[in-house]
C-alpha cells in the first residue's frame, strides 16, 4: 500500500478531514429520509420488541399458572 493511500483526506484548504466521523455527524444527509422510509427500524430494534412481548407474555403466564 503506497503512503498516498493510507494518508488522510483533506478538504479544499488542505486540512485533514475525518469523512467517517464526518459522515457519522451529517444528520442532515439527502439520504437519511430515504433510508428511514425504507428501513424505518433495525432488525435489532425488532428483536427486542419480540424479547419484551415475550418477557410480558412469561410473566402473566407464570401469574396465570399461580393462580393470581
Amino acid at each position: 500500500m503506497s503512503d498516498e493511500s493510507k494518508a488522510m483526506p483533506t478538504d479544499t484548504s488542505g486540512k485533514p478531514v475525518n469523512v467517517v466521523e464526518r459522515d457519522l455527524e451529517d444528520g442532515d444527509s439527502d439520504t437519511r429520509g430515504v433510508d428511514e422510509t425504507l428501513t424505518p427500524s433495525s432488525t435489532r430494534v425488532k428483536e427486542q420488541d419480540a424479547e419484551e412481548l415475550q418477557r410480558k407474555i412469561d410473566e402473566i403466564e407464570r401469574k396465570v399458572a399461580d393462580g393470581n
